[in-house]
């Protein structure tokens, strides 16, 4: 029962905060974008178009971390592997752009992308087909990583697969797939990715007013993100959710299928992600099979931990937070950034259980005590 009290206090927490988080993230995004397009770049408030891409990049990680913070904060479900998922989206997307240049390749082929040709492949891979069409690219996006996670998770869950067992299974498949995407015969460009795009929907990406518009959709699609994912954590759904963290067993014994809830916020959990792939690559003009590699998986990890899991902006903040300091730190201490961080995962977890969120909670908490204890008295 405690645990349904304290679900029910989040998340009227996050319901009110929720108009504050919107307005800030709305206000920081038109704000940057205005001061791009319309400001000289002598200007003082001048945000230049390589702080935009660095800002859509770090909305796509939020983005990211809000997904893993879906399944881990909530369900209790500690996922190594969800950079497979971001990389999957990411690759569908890169499918996409690369099918745009035409023949204003290296090459000049108009049907092979420049590393078929140079790999003397002579027709276009049958899973190519289609991404010519956009439609077809965000279908893909959609079904590939929701596909792969359903099949997964209704192994995993049906066969009661839990704890550090199943995080050691999520961290195989990213693995699996970051092995399997190096290799040339798989089509997908081997150890050099797909790269070197032109257009998206005919607009050139590397003009300024696209790369604002990039930026204001990441932003718009976290937005939508948080808010549904808010909506479905104060549904039923999400309070069954939350029995099963706290007490599979007894919501097993009381009639739930558990299995058939975790899979599913395990699907919608990978589709977030994959769409979080979608609008990197981009921004970051490249996807290529190290966005696979586990460490990236086990980075989102730590960017929930550090924001507060279980909170949806505390992970959002998390990853805002801990890519800023990436961005700053390795360039300043390349080699000693993953020390850094692996420092950081260690002291929150020791001496912040509840992230960053959980310590402005706990600070705000023995002042309300004895306001309380006050009135109370008198």
């Amino acid at each position: 029962m405690s645990s349904i009290r304290n679900h029910f206090s989040s998340l009227h927490d996050l319901r009110e905060k929720a108009p504050v988080f919107l307005a800030v993230l709305f206000g920081i995004s038109i704000y940057a974008s205005a001061c791009n397009l319309w400001l000289p770049e002598d200007s003082i408030f001048y945000v230049s178009t390589y702080t935009i891409t660095l800002l859509g990049k770090y909305l796509c990680y939020a983005l990211l971390a809000l997904a893993v913070d879906v399944v881990w904060g909530y369900c209790g479900i500690l996922s190594l592997g969800h950079g497979a998922f971001f990389a999957l989206g990411g690759y569908t997307m890169g499918m996409y752009l690369m099918r745009q240049i035409g023949d204003r390749g290296v090459y000049g082929d108009p049907i092979l992308p420049d590393f078929m040709v140079f790999l003397n492949w002579q027709e276009l891979p049958w899973f190519w087909y289609g991404f010519d069409h956009f439609w077809v690219a965000i279908l893909a996006m959609i079904l590939v990583p929701g596909i792969l996670a359903f099949v997964f998770g209704w192994l995993a869950f049906r066969s009661r697969v839990a704890g550090v067992y199943l995080s050691i299974m999520t961290q195989a498949l990213t693995y699996a797939l970051m092995l399997a995407f190096f290799r040339n015969e798989m089509g997908f460009g081997g150890n050099n990715g797909l790269t070197d795009f032109k257009d998206l929907l005919g607009f050139n990406l590397q003009s300024d007013s696209v790369r604002v518009a990039l930026f204001l959709c990441s932003a718009l699609v976290l937005a939508l993100a948080y808010c549904l994912s808010l909506l479905i954590m104060s549904s039923r759904f999400g309070r069954v959710v939350v029995g099963i963290r706290d007490a599979e067993d007894r919501a097993r014994f009381i009639g739930f299928k558990t299995e058939n809830y975790k899979v599913w916020l395990f699907v919608y959990s990978a589709i977030l992600a994959a769409i979080a792939g979608a609008l990197y690559v981009p921004q970051v003009g490249i996807i290529n099979p190290g966005e696979f590699s586990p460490l990236n998986s086990i980075e989102v990890v730590v960017w929930v931990a550090v924001g507060g899991r279980g909170t949806l902006y505390g992970a959002i903040a998390g990853a805002l937070l801990v890519n800023y300091a990436k961005t700053r730190f390795t360039a300043v201490f390349p080699e000693a950034w993953l020390f850094a961080l692996g420092a950081l995962f260690v002291g929150v977890t020791v001496f912040l259980p509840q992230g960053l969120v959980g310590l402005f909670k706990n600070k705000k908490l023995p002042w309300c005590n004895r306001k309380k204890t006050g009135e109370e008295q008198s």
